[in-house]
């Protein structure tokens, strides 16, 4: 990792983990104290930044385009919540040793799918598992089918729509259309304190940077190389002797486990899990974080998913009725005007920024060299294709 970007990402490290909390133990009438509940939004924020990581990293640098991981998010997220349905016990509305749910829906014994989650441990397990189990199996089938481009996204989104049908039903055991809410403890601590509160808040931001510094390590090994490659053309990665198949599978299950993880930290902090994050729509949103961001840089898909949620956040409760409006206005001038995301338009902007500031002198030495030597008369590059 440069040595620039090694010092950005300590000192947003260092921002996220130690200051906006420390901000937030402060007393409330303080100029640099956080509220509770903006601790808790950002939470948020910083999970669904999570799952932009590994979708970023799927897409941005494999050219895999997935339109259904709102599923492994929701996998995530339900492996979490079962957990925490089961340590309310006898204190839920009915007195009862079953969730509330299945009291309305006159279950007289728990599931036998759900025994297991009142372990602890065997429901971390689960939420890195079950995605990625999921992920494998279903990657598997299609990449060894050779499906790709838009007949893979297409998949992908028929996937989402079928898991969100299944999600949807009572028989499932699952809540049906309510989900699964009203947490009260988290491996035994009271959810409603602001300190544990806080503490899902750390745990979210660790896990942020340590995913970032995975996903980075993956892109500056040999395999990111070929990801790239399979990126910019398969056939030729095919013909050089690489199995795209097995690295689109390594990434997608890599995916699919950063948006488990995303999903288990979201839902403690929300409080609520239901469906409606599984289905297309809240999948198509993850894509348009990535493609807002700037897609094929990892730190772009954070920024993306972190500024489009805030946005979302301050017109759905001042303009409710734009919010929709603005996602495909920001979808659209993500595709038309900058394709590369906020953070490939800035970049450009300070290029010819610092092009203008230097002059006529100055713009030759900013220029790259081949461009440089075509210009003043040497040879040319070699095209791509030789």
């Amino acid at each position: 990792m440069p040595r620039r970007e090694a010092l950005a990402v300590g000192l947003a490290a260092f921002v996220l983990v130690v200051v906006l909390p420390l901000c937030n133990a402060l007393p409330a009438d303080g100029p640099f104290s956080v509220s509770n509940f903006t601790l808790n939004l950002f939470g948020k924020f910083l999970a669904y930044a999570i799952l932009a990581l590994g979708l970023d990293l799927l897409w941005g640098y494999a050219g895999v385009l997935s339109l259904g991981h709102g599923v492994f998010f929701g996998l995530g997220a339900y492996a979490m919540g079962m957990h925490l349905m089961l340590e309310i016990g006898a204190k839920s509305v009915y007195q009862s040793a079953l969730p509330d749910f299945m009291v309305w829906n006159q279950v007289t014994a728990l599931p036998l799918f759900w025994q297991p989650f009142r372990s602890g441990a065997f429901t971390l397990a689960a939420i890195v598992l079950v995605p990625a189990l999921f992920g494998l199996v279903f990657g598997y089938l299609a990449f060894r089918s050779r499906i790709r481009g838009v007949y893979f996204s297409i998949i992908t989104q028929a996937l989402a729509l079928s898991v969100w049908l299944v999600f949807n039903r009572n028989e499932m055991n699952l809540g049906g259309t309510n989900g699964l809410a009203d947490f009260k403890t988290i491996f035994g601590f009271p959810l409603n304190q602001p300190v544990t509160q806080r503490g899902l808040y750390v745990v979210t931001a660790v896990t942020l940077v340590v995913a970032y510094l995975v996903c980075r390590w993956i892109t500056l090994t040999r395999a990111g190389k070929v990801l790239v490659a399979i990126r910019d053309s398969e056939t030729r990665v095919l013909f050089s002797g690489y199995s795209p198949a097995a690295y689109k599978l390594f990434v997608f299950v890599v995916s699919a486990i950063l948006a488990g993880l995303a999903g288990a930290l979201y839902a403690p902090q929300v409080g609520i899990v239901t469906p409606a994050k599984i289905g297309v729509l809240p999948s198509i949103e993850m894509v348009v974080w990535v493609a807002a961001g700037g897609r094929g840089t990892l730190y772009g898909s954070v920024i993306g998913a972190v500024g489009v949620n805030w946005i979302q956040s301050w017109l759905t409760t001042s303009y409710p009725d734009l919010w929709l409006l603005f996602l495909g206005g920001l979808f659209m001038g993500a595709v038309l005007f900058f394709p590369d995301g906020v953070v490939g338009a800035l970049g450009r902007l300070i290029a010819r920024a610092r092009r203008f500031l230097a002059g006529p002198r100055g713009r030759a030495s900013l220029e790259p060299p081949h461009l440089s030597r075509a210009t003043h008369g040497g040879s040319r590059p070699p095209r791509s294709d030789q």
